[in-house]
């Protein structure tokens, strides 16, 4: 980051995130999937040529690591249910706490860094987009495995303003692939998240 303001707006952006979530929404392979990876794009020509020392790229791969892991461990913790015929999930608190660790991990190791070596820290400081959006990218990967192999639909991209729900044969395809084996499907009522 070259600055507190990038650091400010990308929490904001995080806590929105968080916020909706949450609250619960339609899982929407777009926004799990393509906006997380345009993230660790973003955040890759951020530090592109910045991390010039084995310490520097060592931390990069280490936060960055560490990211993909608890994003996992989010997605695994995120409650998946059917409304209206589409996979719909929410944040629980295990999600949220999970969240905390990885900010703190990140903040923690950048603090540590610059108490190392500072020119390292300094190299590497704006690698926040890159282990956010890999962490986001795991975790959209594993709550779109888990709703597909609940026999759920997951829309692409909702629709706006009354408009139609943007689905994708491709995420159809990959559902009726995973549920082949005949997985346990979630009951078909709203809201309701056990397995049949």
């Amino acid at each position: 980051m070259s600055g507190p303001v990038e650091v400010v707006l990308i929490l904001a952006v995080v806590g929105y995130v968080m916020m909706r979530r949450i609250l619960g929404e339609p899982a929407q392979g777009k926004r799990m999937l393509v906006l997380p990876a345009v993230l660790v794009v973003i955040g890759l020509s951020d530090v592109s040529g910045d991390a010039q020392t084995l310490v520097s790229t060592l931390f990069l791969v280490a936060t960055g690591g560490v990211s993909i892991v608890l994003g996992a461990l989010r997605g695994t913790s995120v409650r998946i249910s059917e409304r209206d015929g589409l996979a719909f999930v929410n944040y629980t608190a295990v999600t949220v706490v999970l969240w905390m660790v990885n900010l703190l991990v990140k903040f923690g190791a950048n603090f540590a860094l610059s108490l190392v070596d500072a020119h390292d820290a300094a190299s590497v400081s704006n690698s926040l987009l890159l282990t956010l959006g890999a962490g986001l990218l795991a975790e959209g990967a594993v709550v779109m495995v888990r709703a597909l192999r609940t026999g759920t639909r997951v829309a692409w991209a909702t629709g706006k303003d009354g408009q139609p729900h943007t689905m994708s044969p491709t995420l159809d395809n990959l559902g009726t692939r995973l549920n082949e084996g005949g997985p346990g499907r979630i009951s078909h009522r709203p809201g309701d998240t056990r397995r049949g």
